[in-house]
């Protein structure tokens, strides 16, 4: 590969620890921002991320580790932002928009900006004034977990101006990762967020005591749901079967590995939202991301029965049963 880009990860949780393990395999060095500093010192002692896939130990000579955050921003090329959805406004908020300029932004972020109700390519362009030919999208069917254990994933990187998804892709291509490309940033992302709320409804059921049976039916009712609230942000001709849509509301619906399954199920077991956080230690980005949806539907009117019984529960304080009961009775 010529002309090798530098590349700087920002995030040090169990998604982004999974993505530096990705670049490794072909980048001579990545840049690697941590919050806390103390995380760094441990990594350079012991090799691998303290807090997330402590199992994967990396090669420190391919690694910038660093918790200054402008002054890896500024050495990077290529910016792969993976900090939770909640977190991303703050995290970037001493940056000026200056930073990002010249800069390919591609988010591996699965949520929204709550502070703005915009998804994270819409917010890099409106506040940092990064062109959307310059903002991409990193999406699945791909958990952290089985990348660590290099089970073959496959990963879809979105971005308006195709080469610069199809860069990313040589980069991040190797012997149990497949890459393709895609322009949908709006469709994959939007997709992205929705399938977090999904896997919070299965594992809510699931919780309940409902089977795979019923599962199947929410799961198939569900990519109806994201087809229709897609198309009718940012309608063009995309096919939701593929894998980017479907695949990655597959694996986020039924893995063992989905935290907003696990957040789900343990609503659905009657923990109360703030127990359940506790408990996890892990961000459910279908948390964050239902009320964000259901503040922007309000523009849209999209019949959405399983997002708003998710937001029912977790925001509106309804009984779970009752709920699905009810939900139950509008799937078919």
């Amino acid at each position: 590969m010529t002309n090798r880009k530098r590349i700087a990860v920002i995030g040090s949780g169990s998604w982004a620890t999974a993505i530096v393990k990705i670049l490794c395999n072909n980048s001579d060095q990545v840049s690697w921002y941590f919050r806390r500093q103390e995380d760094i010192d441990y990594m350079s002692r012991y090799q691998h991320n303290p807090r997330y896939l402590s199992a994967v130990n990396f090669d420190l000579a391919k690694l910038d580790l660093s918790s200054d955050l402008l002054g890896t921003l500024q050495k990077a090329d290529i910016i792969i932002l993976a900090v939770p959805s909640a977190f991303i406004h703050a995290t970037l908020k001493p940056i000026s928009p200056e930073v990002f300029k010249n800069k390919v932004v591609f988010s591996a972020i699965k949520g929204i900006v709550p502070e703005y109700n915009l998804i994270v390519g819409e917010y890099l362009n409106t506040v940092y004034e990064v062109p959307f030919e310059n903002i991409g999208v990193i999406t699945g069917p791909c958990h952290a977990e089985e990348v660590a254990l290099e089970k073959l994933s496959y990963l879809t990187l979105a971005c308006s101006n195709i080469a610069n998804a199809d860069e990313l892709c040589g980069y991040m291509a190797c012997r149990y990762i497949k890459c393709s490309s895609s322009d949908d940033i709006f469709g994959t992302e939007l997709s992205a967020v929705l399938k977090n709320v999904v896997a919070v409804a299965g594992g809510i059921c699931h919780g309940l005591g409902y089977g795979d049976n019923f599962l199947s039916v929410l799961v198939s009712n569900a990519i109806q749901e994201i087809d229709r609230f897609v198309a009718a942000v940012h309608p063009i001709d995309r096919d939701t079967k593929a894998s980017a849509y479907l695949g990655d509301l597959l694996v986020t619906a039924y893995s063992q590995f989905s935290r907003n399954r696990m957040f789900g199920t343990m609503l659905g077991k009657g923990y109360s939202v703030q127990q359940a956080q506790m408990e996890m230690n892990m961000i459910a980005e279908g948390y964050y991301a239902v009320k964000c949806v259901c503040e922007i539907n309000k523009k849209y009117q999209v019949n959405m029965p399983i997002t708003n019984a998710v937001n029912n529960i977790i925001y509106n304080h309804k009984d779970a049963k009752r709920e699905m009961e009810q939900l139950a009775e509008q799937l078919s």
